[in-house]
């Protein structure tokens, strides 16, 4: 089958994005290539190929890979930003609000040259506010915990139009978990 460039590059760029990810989790177990081929059922010269993106496994084997490390394939939903400006300033919005590692979601952060601790709360308000505002699509993704900007939502001073941007985002995940205001 003779594919085109595109898809070639296509599929280059998903091998070598699930070698790192086989990689990661190899490391992550502790584990050496011989010994996670052989508890995965794979021989040592194929788990190499797979991991350097020479060659892609299919779904199943890429499943009992990575469960011979210790994890599992997940879903996640896909977060895109919208870009949008305010009195000249562009602000992002993302299509979703996402659940963040409770490391990250109440960890420390340095944003614009302030360290912000996102356990504290009056912190994290701070720190919502300005990324709300100022912070890029990766900054948001990186911070902003779902459940804990909607529990903060009624608190952030924000800019009347950017409020009117994430409010949908944050009475959808209102709606979903049944919470009435």
């Amino acid at each position: 089958m003779v594919s085109s460039p595109m898809e070639a590059a296509h599929a280059a760029f998903w091998a070598k994005r699930g070698g790192l990810l086989f990689r990661q989790a190899r490391h992550a177990a502790s584990m050496n290539q011989r010994l996670l081929a052989s508890v995965s059922g794979t021989s040592r010269t194929t788990l190499s190929a797979y991991e350097h993106g020479r060659k892609s496994p299919t779904l199943e084997t890429a499943g009992r890979i990575l469960d011979a490390a210790g994890f599992r394939l997940a879903l996640e939903a896909k977060i895109e930003f919208a870009a949008r400006v305010s009195e000249g300033r562009t602000f992002y919005v993302p299509s979703r609000l996402r659940r963040l590692p409770v490391g990250a979601a109440l960890g420390v952060v340095r944003l614009r040259e302030r360290v912000y601790d996102l356990a504290d709360r009056d912190a994290r308000r701070a720190a919502y506010t300005l990324l709300l505002c100022e912070g890029g699509p990766q900054e948001l993704l990186d911070h902003v915990d779902g459940v804990l900007l909607v529990e903060l939502w009624d608190e952030l001073a924000l800019p009347a139009v950017i409020r009117a941007e994430w409010e949908p985002l944050v009475e959808e995940a209102r709606h979903e978990a049944g919470v009435i205001n």
